[in-house]
């Protein structure tokens, strides 16, 4: 660190010929402050950014922030640089009930790798506690660092490594669909328009008709990849580009397959982040579901006549409306003791073209409610080409552009079915986070473009 400010201190605990009898080549061997705790009473070097900084009459007290944490370290005598400044520190790991984490490090030198010119828009210690949505979405390229953004992005990394892992254990294969497609698979004005070497293209709203073709080339997929939606309104529970979770597969018997499957893996994903994630679930509050419990299941029109019944809410259309959703998730934890629950059984006009339509009128399309609030869609697919044909027919859109998609249904194509969660929907629900522009590191919606 030639070009680095090096500043030695006092500090309470010198350095000492001993004290470097685990270093490599004189060298105080750095550790990330996830790891300190295997290291009380050994000198480490730390890296990172001055999260906060406190001076008592001579004793400076340095909160430094890495990838993994959070420490508190101890000088005597050495001013530390500004708020967000990179900076390197060594000491002696020693345990402290009072600090963060019940460590700290006395410190005997300070070494400024990049001093911080103006101090952060957001004074990041305490973001939670003042600082204004707005101002924190406006400056997310510096408040992203804060311990709380920090915890959730953390969590959803967890949430979608899970993922991963239960379905390639299961014998799924990742695939990678296209994100400029010539038409959108479910129809409808939300596309984004782009041009195309002079075509007409849409940024795609959903892999969904990419993951079937695949399912005849692999019969078990998925894939983890952004798609786009051009909402018309603002919500707190709406992005314009989010993470989707997309799986599908093939030979089921019918959509309680789906069910299965998509329950099964759910939680394994808590059950991973339970796990992996406790510090990041102390720091947020965070109250994790009950894996233990089976999540109900409920036709479209027995949840309506629930919670008319139950909670006086009348609800109509071809969907259930958000206090309808929050509602029969109501239901669910007061009777099932579940924070989930399946609505099953959905009418044509509420599903998209390729969802298996019944005798009866309604689908094999269902959603599935976490907390009050839908976090997946699917069901079963149709996999007969007359019956696509049909579908797309009456709901007057043109098969023409969707030939290659259709093509592949003439050529012998499984019962097949699967699901989409949304990353940042779950892992705002699963954390408390009352709007899930919190759950993307930059998010997009109908007004915000930066950073």
């Amino acid at each position: 660190m030639a070009s680095a400010t090096s500043v030695t201190a006092t500090g309470p605990s010198p350095a000492t010929a001993a004290d470097e009898a685990g270093a490599r080549g004189g060298v105080v061997v750095r550790r990330p402050v996830r790891a300190l705790a295997a290291h009380v009473g050994e000198r480490v070097e730390l890296r990172g950014w001055v999260h906060q900084r406190r001076d008592l009459g001579g004793i400076q007290f340095l909160h430094l922030r890495d990838g993994s944490g959070l420490v508190q370290c101890v000088f005597e005598g050495v001013p530390p640089p500004l708020h967000e400044s990179c900076v390197a520190v060594r000491g002696r790991v020693v345990e402290n009930a009072s600090a963060p984490g019940g460590l700290e490090i006395q410190a005997d030198a300070l070494e400024v790798i990049s001093l911080a010119t103006a101090p952060p828009p957001v004074e990041l210690a305490k973001e939670a506690f003042h600082a204004n949505p707005e101002t924190l979405l406006e400056y997310r390229h510096i408040t992203v660092r804060g311990l709380r953004a920090q915890a959730t992005l953390k969590v959803q990394a967890e949430l979608v490594r899970a993922f991963r892992a239960f379905l390639h254990e299961r014998d799924f294969t990742e695939i990678f669909t296209p994100k400029l497609v010539a038409a959108g698979a479910e129809g409808g004005a939300n596309l984004f328009e782009v041009d195309y070497y002079g075509q007409r293209a849409y940024l795609a709203q959903s892999p969904q008709l990419y993951k079937q073709i695949m399912v005849a080339v692999y019969e078990r997929v998925f894939e983890t990849a952004p798609v786009y939606r051009a909402e018309r309104h603002h919500t707190s529970r709406h992005l314009a580009e989010y993470l989707s979770l997309d799986v599908e597969f093939g030979f089921i018997e019918d959509d309680g397959d789906v069910m299965d499957l998509q329950e099964a893996l759910l939680k394994a994903m808590v059950e991973a982040v339970a796990a992996t994630c406790r510090r990041e679930l102390d720091l947020l509050g965070a109250a994790l579901p009950d894996t233990g419990v089976t999540f109900p299941r409920v036709p479209l029109l027995e949840a309506r006549r629930l919670v008319l019944e139950r909670y006086g809410h009348q609800t109509g259309g071809k969907d259930l409306d958000p206090e309808a959703e929050r509602l029969i998730g109501r239901w669910a934890e007061e009777e099932h003791g579940s924070d989930f629950v399946f609505v099953t059984h959905y009418p044509r006009a509420a599903r998209p073209f390729y969802t298996y339509a019944t005798a009866d009128g309604s689908t094999r399309g269902l959603d599935l409610i976490f907390r009050g609030v839908e976090i997946t869609s699917g069901g079963q697919r149709v996999h007969e080409h007359a019956m696509l044909l049909r579908e797309l027919r009456e709901r007057r859109m043109d098969p023409a552009a969707f030939a290659g998609y259709l093509d592949v249904f003439q050529h012998g194509m499984p019962p097949h079915g699967g699901f989409a969660i949304g990353a940042e929907r779950l892992t705002a629900l699963l954390l408390g986070i009352p709007n899930v522009r919190f759950a993307r590191a930059f998010p997009r919606d109908g007004s915000r473009l930066h950073p």
